[in-house]
């Protein structure tokens, strides 16, 4: 008996000889499968079963995929949007939590934000990236 489980676990080692592996989007794809699989026993939600499936097959395909360079490319892809997500979240949270203080303006020669404390009057900003500067009542 002891002999056949070790084949067996041998051939679970071995099995990924040669593969690409998981990565970080192929935890997110599990975690939405899973979150997918949940929310599809709501009655009248059975498409996220669907959806749950195809998604559960990606990431196998992906996990078992011999294609480093593709995966590594889509991974870097995710990794990307990902910072720029919570770059942006980042972003809104401090405007968010800044609002009570200061009066968000956009520079009209290159776009940036600049921040300048609430009830100043009428005051001139300089941007800090193109040094444009423009009036604006705070």
């Amino acid at each position: 008996m002891k002999k056949w489980l070790d084949q067996i676990n041998d051939h679970i080692r071995h099995s990924m000889d040669g593969r690409y592996g998981s990565d970080e989007l192929n935890r997110f794809l599990l975690v939405a499968v899973l979150a997918l699989f949940v929310l599809s026993m709501i009655p009248g939600a059975g498409f996220l079963y669907l959806i749950s499936i195809v998604l559960l097959v990606l990431a196998w395909i992906r996990m078992y995929s011999w294609n480093f360079a593709a995966r590594r490319k889509e991974n870097d892809q995710y990794l990307k949007f990902i910072a720029g997500l919570k770059k942006f979240l980042r972003v809104q949270k401090t405007k968010l939590t800044g609002r009570k203080n200061y009066r968000f303006f956009r520079c009209p020669g290159c776009g940036q934000e600049v921040r300048v404390p609430k009830g100043a009057g009428h005051i001139r900003i300089t941007c800090p990236k193109c040094h444009t500067q423009f009036d604006r009542n705070a």
